[in-house]
């Protein structure tokens, strides 16, 4: 089950919000309702149907996998000294990463490598990794760790559930650390009065457009290009796939993040922000700060700083941020594309580390800094989207020039036509322009005015209802992050 499909958005999130606001209800009227928590169970519940929706076998992994967390987090809680509690934390992260994650993600992949390397037989498995498996396995060691440390008392059954089944969540991220999230669980922090419930709706809109409009119409071009990239194409196509690929990866995974964060407020719960218009970088570093931020948040405590962060002098700083990236590339996926993507931004970080301070850099114009982030971007978003080096090498050989194709069936003028340059055009302006604070400034005011307002919301609606028939005209809709 998919956020923009129609099952979801006419049949599961209107029954859902409504089981869920009945068992507010009946704890308020049932004392024993209200002792029972009702209104999480029925969370839980419906979390499990999103999850099981398409594998019902992955809802006895979870429940098992939920179990387990559960009474490990009890134990390190419990454990008399801080030493001892440290070292079963480490034991459960490293166990959960490694029944997890490296199992179902990367067995076949190191057994494919081998084989190949040393020439070996080692059988393949048959695995099938369950659907949010990375960022389940993330939070997991966050509410490990959180407890450790003491950030974070550990959660009963229930609310250890919760936090790793809440569907909003659960598949894509964003990645909420434990220590957040067990504050929204406190009933004086989970209040969804009418103007909340507005805004987590005005929120979905925007996402739900982000994601059909742009993303899914780009993402259909680049996927048609890309069929057809083996055979030949020119450069000029060979460019526009890969800027329209920057912008799909950016609206599909910004526009899951803006559904979710609406669904999670119109059920209470609050969750930092996942994006922070990215392509107004003027660094690869700021970039990081911008994109994906609870993925950020989650290497610099878990990662970056039990490495030793910036305390250990500026060569170990350098180690530990390149670390940093190249764990990000492998966590993105078993395939040497995304361990080369993740060197390729390591390097860029740990360049501009070095050279930050120097005055020479500080002089260059910002103008120069964002275009140039922008290309390493472009290029660095091919080597995470294409297989294989050999396929990397020639796509960036027809972006340079350096490879040309003797038969091209299809120039640029067939791809690029006047919707796919609107499309495109709008999805610079929303990723970059709209960053302006006097733009933001501008719609605050426009907010507290009954006449603005009430045009903003007949805007949405109208932008809700073009989403809805953009939905039923797409084919192409899949999720990029859902693999990961």
């Amino acid at each position: 089950m998919v956020f923009t499909g129609s099952f979801f958005l006419f049949v599961f999130f209107p029954v859902s919000l409504g089981a869920y606001y009945l068992s507010v209800c009946l704890q308020k009227k049932i004392r024993l309702f209200e002792r029972l928590r009702l209104s999480d169970w029925a969370l839980v519940a419906v979390s499990l149907v999103f999850y099981g929706w398409t594998a019902w076998d992955g809802i006895a992994w979870l429940i098992g996998y939920v179990f387990l967390v559960y009474l490990l987090g009890r134990v390190i809680a419990g454990m008399p000294g801080k030493t001892a509690a440290g070292l079963l934390a480490t034991l459960c992260c490293v166990l959960t990463v490694g029944l997890t994650l490296l199992y179902f993600k990367y067995y076949n992949f190191a057994v494919t490598n081998l084989n190949r390397l040393f020439g070996s037989e080692i059988s393949l498995l048959s695995l099938a990794a369950p659907l949010g498996i990375s960022f389940i396995t993330f939070s997991a060691i966050s509410y490990f760790v959180d407890i450790y440390r003491r950030d974070a008392k550990p959660g009963s059954f229930l609310d250890t559930a919760l936090y790793l089944t809440f569907f909003p969540k659960v598949i894509s991220g964003p990645i909420v650390l434990w220590k957040d999230f067990s504050k929204n669980l406190m009933r004086e922090n989970r209040k969804a009065d009418s103007s909340r419930i507005l805004w987590g709706i005005n929120r979905m809109i925007i996402g739900f457009s982000k994601k059909v409009i742009l993303a899914d119409t780009l993402g259909a071009l680049v996927a048609q290009i890309q069929s057809n990239a083996a055979v030949g194409i020119d450069l000029p196509t060979a460019w526009g796939a890969a800027f329209c690929y920057m912008l799909q990866i950016y609206y599909d995974f910004a526009g899951y993040s803006d559904i979710a964060l609406g669904l999670a407020a119109m059920f209470g719960f609050s969750f930092e922000e996942n994006f922070c218009f990215p392509y107004c970088s003027c660094s690869i570093t700021e970039f990081w700060r911008r994109w994906h931020i609870s993925l950020g948040r989650w290497f610099r405590e878990y990662l970056y700083i039990p490495l030793g962060g910036n305390r250990k002098g500026k060569n170990r700083t350098l180690c530990n941020l390149f670390i940093v990236f190249l764990v990000t590339g492998f966590w993105h996926g078993a395939g040497w594309n995304y361990i080369l993507w993740g060197v390729v931004n390591g390097i860029c970080i740990v360049a501009e580390r070095c050279v930050r301070d120097k005055s020479w850099y500080q002089k260059i114009p910002k103008v120069i800094k964002w275009a140039a982030t922008m290309l390493i971007v472009l290029f660095s978003w091919q080597i995470f989207r294409l297989n294989g080096m050999s396929e990397i090498a020639r796509y960036f050989g027809m972006m340079t020039g350096i490879v040309r194709c003797e038969t091209i069936d299809f120039t640029w003028q067939y791809y690029f036509d006047g919707r796919i340059i609107l499309l495109m055009l709008i999805g610079t302006v929303g990723a970059t322009l709209f960053h302006s604070q006097k733009l933001k400034a501008a719609v605050e005011k426009a907010q507290k005015n009954p006449v603005l307002f009430c045009i903003m919301q007949l805007g949405l609606f109208a932008l809700g209802i073009l989403s809805v028939m953009f939905m039923v005209n797409s084919t192409y809709s899949p999720f990029i992050y859902f693999q990961y």
